[in-house]
């Protein structure tokens, strides 16, 4: 199943709490002790989650109807929310994950 909705070339990508996302098929994700690294094979781009629950949130984005859903349901502390987002905008601008 491909992701959906890819933006223009230098389009701005953020993440959107209402919005289901995924892991996008392209990307294989390997755990790690500080985290885990995914691997596009599309663009061929690594990236390296440097949190153990960043990673697990994205392993289970396409668990729950929603972003906002999944980050509440890994248990993502309030105070650092912003920051995950922040990060899941990275990975949505990466193509790592996708709106599903």
């Amino acid at each position: 199943m491909a992701c959906a909705g890819s933006t223009s070339p230098g389009e701005k990508k953020v993440f959107d709490p209402a919005l289901a996302y995924r892991l996008s098929p392209s990307v294989a994700l390997r755990r790690e002790p500080f985290g885990a690294l995914s691997y596009h094979y599309g663009n061929r781009r690594l990236t390296f989650l440097r949190s153990a629950a960043l990673a697990e949130l994205v392993e289970r984005l396409g668990e729950f109807p929603s972003g906002g859903q999944a980050v509440a349901a890994v248990g993502v502390p309030e105070q650092r929310r912003a920051s995950i987002e922040r990060a899941l905008s990275e990975l949505l601008a990466s193509d790592v994950i996708c709106v599903r």
